[in-house]
């Protein structure tokens, strides 16, 4: 975590991918967190797609479903700002409570296209 006043820092943390996070997860195995990164960009437009298509239908278990599995693999990252409002979409399918879904979503597409060149770049 950072510390109060560092701006740079909780910038990056706030919005992209927090290497020394990342580089934990993975034993500090950059090989590893390139090829993880790659299934990830690979893998995230089809859990969008699902969360999508759960809040069409008004499926608030298939968001929250969802949700979490895209949860889970984007902390893997440290990336904050795409885990908050995946959080948000998985409590939010937990409640049962979509009204204010379709503009989390919009959240998490963004964070997660901020992400994308990053991982890219790993």
């Amino acid at each position: 975590m950072s510390l109060p006043g560092n701006d740079a820092s909780n910038a990056t943390e706030m919005t992209g991918v927090d290497r020394q996070v990342a580089l934990s997860r993975v034993g500090g195995d950059a090989e590893l967190l390139k090829e993880i990164a790659q299934l990830f960009i690979e893998d995230y437009p089809r859990a969008m797609e699902e969360i999508r298509h759960a809040a069409d239908r008004g499926d608030a278990k298939g968001v929250e479903r969802s949700a979490h599995g895209l949860k889970g693999s984007v902390a893997n990252f440290g990336a904050a700002a795409a885990v908050d409002a995946a959080k948000t979409l998985e409590a939010m399918g937990r409640a049962q409570q979509l009204a204010e879904v379709q503009q989390v979503i919009l959240t998490l597409e963004l964070a997660l296209a901020a992400l994308r060149p990053e991982l890219e770049s790993l």
